[in-house]
């Protein structure tokens, strides 16, 4: 028999008649929508939609919720991702209805509120990557790396440069390669050496004349920072080429050092990621990208900016007339919802609560880093940034626990897997990020899981999880062909 709590499909819940809510009939004439649209954009019938009493819905999802994991319910060390508590401050300001409720149609002499506030984030990050000139319109942080290279295609061929290199570590995101190509460039890939820092014989030996843009993070994936940056950057530069330093770790730098002082001449920031925001679940995102004053006038328009009068508040207008623009990359002038957390973050910690933002997070990553490498070694040391990679290589070979077997096993004890397999660099990769939001009680609880679990029965770990509703899918057919039927 069916547990009456089992979570089934609407569909399944479906039957004729049901209705969460009834409108009385429409005592005002309107037109029949035959005379507001075109025939072709008429449906012949009505969609085939569940039909649900209100509680029905309210528990289907609720329900749903109950399934998923998250930073609000549980411990989620997933590396790279910096998935940390996002205040909950933050998320209340932004729905405030004087910034929820604005729309971009409207003047700007009646936003003038969230004008300023955008304006004063864009100089807030400037400030904090060392790179004067910013745009909030990119909508995630690909999409910045993405916008970033565009403006550095826009530069060269405003020079009448022919550059056609993108070189980047083999180590870097995924999503960096993707965004060179797209930009119209080609992809060299250079190699890292087994501490995790770039093989300067391997990056002179693919330096050349048709060099574009450096794709660097730094600090990079396996939590170490570039040893070689400033280095990097004065080779790339004396042959005319640009450093991009991708800001997925900038959770590591705040207010310790800038990217733009190191040598990086465009970035972009993940709020989400570095400052506050919601993260994940395929919500709205954003990406701004900071560049240096010789790359300002591509950046995407427009720009908001300020005007002083004599003995006058200041006015802010958005500028479009940028010339040599690259044009815009959003509709509008950027994810204002997500902005304006990111904006809250910044201005509740101020220039020294960065810093210490920074600070917890690397003292938390080599806490737990000292608590693990005595049962899963980390190959690039002892001390790392924001996050570390240890590996599970040495148990495979021993007992044939891998990587997965532990991550699949962590959700028996209610913990988030750190991310696997990445940087394939490192066999048997596990990158855990704890963040600076963590407890030392936490860390030392999911330390103690790590250890527990190197110890239990492989066949046992084979298995797991043994809690949760579905163990272990084919995860590439469920994402290629996913099956959207309830099965009992």
């Amino acid at each position: 028999m069916r547990n009456i709590h089992d979570t089934q499909l609407l569909f399944d819940l479906s039957k004729p008649g049901r209705r969460a809510l009834r409108l009385p009939t429409c005592d005002v004439p309107v037109q029949p929508i035959e005379t507001l649209l075109p025939a072709g954009a008429i449906a012949e019938q009505a969609p085939a939609l569940p039909e649900l009493a209100e509680p029905q819905v309210v528990r289907h999802f609720t329900n749903l919720s109950t399934q998923n994991m998250s930073v609000d319910s549980h411990f989620y060390p997933l590396g790279s991702c910096t998935m940390k508590h996002n205040p909950k401050r933050n998320e209340r300001a932004a729905g405030l209805a004087g910034l929820g409720d604005l729309h971009p149609y409207q003047p700007e002499s009646t936003i003038q509120g969230m004008l300023a506030l955008l304006y004063d984030l864009q100089e807030f990050l400037s400030e904090i990557s060392g790179l004067p000139a910013c745009s909030l319109q990119p909508a995630a942080g690909a999409h910045g790396e993405l916008t970033a290279l565009w403006v550095a295609a826009a530069y060269f061929r405003d020079r009448g440069e022919q550059r056609t290199k993108v070189l980047v570590p083999d180590s870097a995101h995924g999503t960096n390669p993707a965004s060179a190509i797209m930009a119209g460039f080609e992809t060299v890939t250079v190699k890292t050496l087994k501490s995790g820092a770039v093989d300067m014989e391997d990056f002179r030996a693919k330096l050349d004349d048709h060099i574009a843009v450096f794709m660097i993070t730094n600090p990079n994936t396996v939590g170490i920072f570039e040893p070689a940056m400033r280095q990097i950057a004065d080779e790339v530069h004396a042959r005319g080429g640009l450093i991009y330093l991708d800001g997925a770790n900038m959770n590591a730098i705040l207010g310790v050092t800038r990217p733009g002082d190191f040598g990086a001449d465009m970035q972009h920031y993940n709020p989400h990621k570095t400052f506050s925001g919601p993260h994940g679940g395929g919500g709205p995102g954003a990406g701004p990208i900071c560049v240096t004053e010789k790359l300002a006038s591509y950046l995407p328009a427009p720009i908001v900016v300020k005007r002083n009068d004599d003995n006058q508040a200041p006015v802010y207008s958005l500028d479009y007339e940028r010339p040599k623009s690259i044009g815009r990359v959003r509709s509008f002038f950027g994810n204002t919802g997500v902005l304006v957390r990111a904006y809250c973050y910044i201005r509740t910690h101020g220039p020294d609560g960065l810093r210490r933002v920074s600070e917890q997070a690397v003292l938390n990553a080599n806490y737990l880093l000292s608590r693990v490498k005595h049962f899963l070694p980390v190959p690039q040391g002892d001390r790392c940034m924001h996050e570390f990679v240890a590996s599970a290589k040495q148990l495979k070979t021993e007992r044939g626990v891998s990587a997965m077997d532990i991550a699949k096993r962590l959700l028996d004890f209610g913990v988030h897997a750190p991310t696997v397999y990445f940087p394939q660099t490192v066999p048997e990769a596990l990158m855990c990020e704890p963040t600076e939001t963590e407890s030392k009680e936490t860390l030392d609880a999911f330390a103690e899981m790590l250890f527990r679990i190197t110890e239990e029965d492989p066949e046992l770990l084979h298995t797991a999880p043994h809690t949760t509703a579905i163990s272990r899918p084919d995860e590439v057919a469920a994402a290629r062909q996913p099956t959207l039927c309830h099965c009992g």
